[in-house]
C-alpha cells in the first residue's frame, strides 16, 4: 500500500527520525534482531520525546495504519504491512535508587546498561540472559532471568510504568491509579498503551555465587535427573539453568567444542555457597570442567556467549508442568538422533519458588508451571531451513503430553499467540481492555489471537 499522506507530512515536523520506505537508511532501521523475520512497516520512527509519539498516534489515527512499538528489535512477528514500527531508542534515562532499591528504566534501554550500572552494588536486576535485550520488552512480555525463582517473572517486578494513552495523556501508572491496565502491562503491554519508561524492584543479592559443571553427554540421563530431583529441595535463592549443546563440525568453532555434544548446568545463589546442594548435581556423572564461586550478573553477561548483534534463527519453547523420567529419556534419546542435528542447543530452566508467589497481577505468569524448556536452531546462509523446521515441529510434540497451560510471552513461539498465556477468561479480560483503553485500534495486536 502507499505510504499514507499524513505520515509523509509527518515527516516534515517530527524531531526524530522518520524514514519512509524510499529513505537512505529504511532498509537497516526496519530489520529485527531476528533476522529470519521480514517485516517491511509503511514507516520506521524513531521519536525522540513523547510530543513525537503524539504525533504519530495522531497521524496513525487519520490514515488508518496501526502503530507497533519494537524498542530494541526483539519480538518481530510479521510483516508490519499497514503498521508504523517504532524504535524507542531515544527514552534512554537510567536511574537508580540503591536506597529504596528500584530503578527508573526508559523503553529505549538495553538489559546490559542497568546489569552494568548495578555491578557492585549489592543488587541485582531481574534481567535476562543477553544484555541487548530492551529492558522494556522484556519486561512487559513477562520475561524470565536467572532470578526467577527469588524475585519472580520479570513483569512480576514491575512497580509502575510512564504510559502514553492513545488519547495522549501521558501519565505514571501503578496499582492505586488503574489496575487494570497495569494487569495488562504485566505480560501484554504494547496493546493498551505506549510504555515510556518503567519503575521496577531491585534484587537484593549481597553474595552472588554460582556454580557451571560440564559433564559428558554419556552422563546426560543420570545428571538432568539429580537436577530434577534438586528442584524439591532447592531454595528460592537458588536458580538452576542446564543447557544440552551438540556442536556443529564447523572449523569456525574452537577445536575443543567442535562436532562434540555436552551437557551444562549453571547454578547462581543470590545467598552465597550452596555447595552441598551443587554436589548432588556433581555426583551424577564425571565433572569435565566445573568453575564455581563469587560472581555477578556482569560476569554472567561476559561469559554467556550470547550473540550482541542480529542474526538469523530459530527456535521452539515449552513450558512443562512436569519432567518426568519417561520424558528426560525421550528427550535425551530424541537429542542424539543424526536427522535431530539442526538442534544446536536445548536449554532447561528450573522454576517454582518465588514463581509459584506472583506478588503482582498480571497476564503473565509461571505459577505451578515446573520447567521451561527451548530449543535453538540456528539458521546458516546456504543451508536448507527444512530439516530445521521439522525437528522444532518434533520436539514440540515430543513435550506435548506434560505442556503446561500456560508460558510468557517473551517464550512464545513465532506462530503462538497469547491464548498460550492465559485463560480464556484472560483473553476476554485483555480484549475488553485493549477496547476500553485504545478504542481506535490505534496500536498493533501483536500477539492477540485474531
Amino acid at each position: 500500500m502507499p505510504t499514507p499522506p499524513a505520515i509523509i507530512a509527518l515527516q516534515e515536523r517530527f524531531t526524530g527520525t522518520l524514514l519512509l520506505p524510499d529513505d537512505a537508511g529504511y532498509e537497516e532501521a526496519r530489520r529485527p534482531w531476528n533476522l529470519a523475520v521480514e517485516q517491511r512497516p509503511e514507516a520506521v520512527a524513531t521519536p525522540a520525546d513523547v510530543e513525537d509519539l503524539r504525533a504519530l498516534l495522531t497521524a496513525a489515527r487519520e490514515s488508518g495504519v496501526r502503530i507497533a512499538i519494537q524498542p530494541g528489535g526483539h519480538g518481530a512477528l510479521d510483516s508490519l504491512r499497514g503498521a508504523v514500527l517504532v524504535r524507542m531508542g531515544a527514552f534512554d534515562a537510567l536511574e537508580i535508587d540503591v536506597e529504596s532499591g528500584t530503578a527508573k528504566i526508559g523503553a529505549g534501554v538495553r538489559w546490559g546498561s542497568v546489569v552494568e550500572a548495578l555491578e557492585g552494588t549489592g543488587w541485582v536486576a531481574p534481567a535476562g540472559t543477553s544484555p541487548v535485550v530492551s529492558v522494556a520488552g522484556y519486561t512487559l512480555g513477562g520475561g524470565h532471568s536467572w532470578f526467577s525463582r527469588t524475585a519472580g517473572l520479570g513483569s512480576d517486578n514491575l512497580r509502575a510504568a510512564w504510559v502514553l494513552r492513545t488519547d495522549g495523556t501521558h501519565e505514571r501508572v501503578d496499582d492505586d491509579v488503574d489496575p487494570d491496565l497495569m494487569w495488562a502491562l504485566r505480560g501484554a503491554g504494547g496493546l493498551v498503551g505506549v510504555v515510556t519508561a518503567l519503575e521496577i524492584d531491585l534484587i537484593s543479592a549481597p553474595a552472588v555465587w554460582g556454580a557451571n559443571l560440564t559433564f559428558d553427554v554419556a552422563d546426560a540421563p543420570a545428571v538432568v535427573r539429580a537436577v530434577r530431583d534438586l528442584a524439591a529441595s532447592a531454595p528460592p535463592t537458588l536458580n538452576v539453568f542446564l543447557d544440552s549443546m551438540r556442536m556443529p563440525d564447523a572449523p569456525q568453532l574452537p577445536e575443543q567444542i567442535r562436532g562434540r555434544s555436552f551437557l551444562t548446568v549453571q547454578a547462581l545463589s543470590t545467598d552465597g555457597p550452596q555447595e552441598e546442594l551443587i554436589d548432588t548435581v556433581r555426583r551424577a556423572g564425571e565433572v569435565r570442567s566445573d568453575v564455581t564461586g563469587p560472581t555477578s550478573p556482569a560476569a554472567l553477561a561476559a561469559a554467556s556467549g550470547e550473540p550482541t548483534d542480529p542474526t538469523p534463527g530459530g527456535g521452539a519453547s515449552m513450558a512443562l508442568s512436569v519432567l518426568d523420567d519417561a520424558t528426560i529419556d525421550a528427550l535425551l534419546e530424541f537429542r542424539e538422533l543424526p536427522e535431530q542435528w539442526p538442534i544446536m542447543g536445548i536449554g532447561i530452566r528450573m522454576l517454582g519458588g518465588a514463581l509459584d508467589a506472583p506478588r503482582r497481577q498480571g497476564l503473565a505468569s509461571l505459577e505451578s508451571v515446573g520447567w521451561l524448556l527451548h530449543a535453538l536452531v540456528p539458521i546458516i546462509p546456504g543451508v536448507p531451513t527444512a530439516p530445521g523446521e521439522a525437528s522444532l515441529v518434533a520436539f514440540r510434540e515430543l513435550l506435548a503430553p506434560n505442556e503446561a497451560p500456560q508460558t510468557v510471552t517473551t517464550f512464545l513461539d513465532p506462530e503462538q499467540t497469547l491464548q498460550n498465556c492465559g485463560s480464556a477468561d484472560e483473553i476476554a479480560r485483555l480484549r475488553d481492555l485493549r477496547m476500553r483503553f485504545d478504542p481506535d485500534a490505534v496500536l498493533h495486536d501483536g500477539r492477540l489471537p485474531r
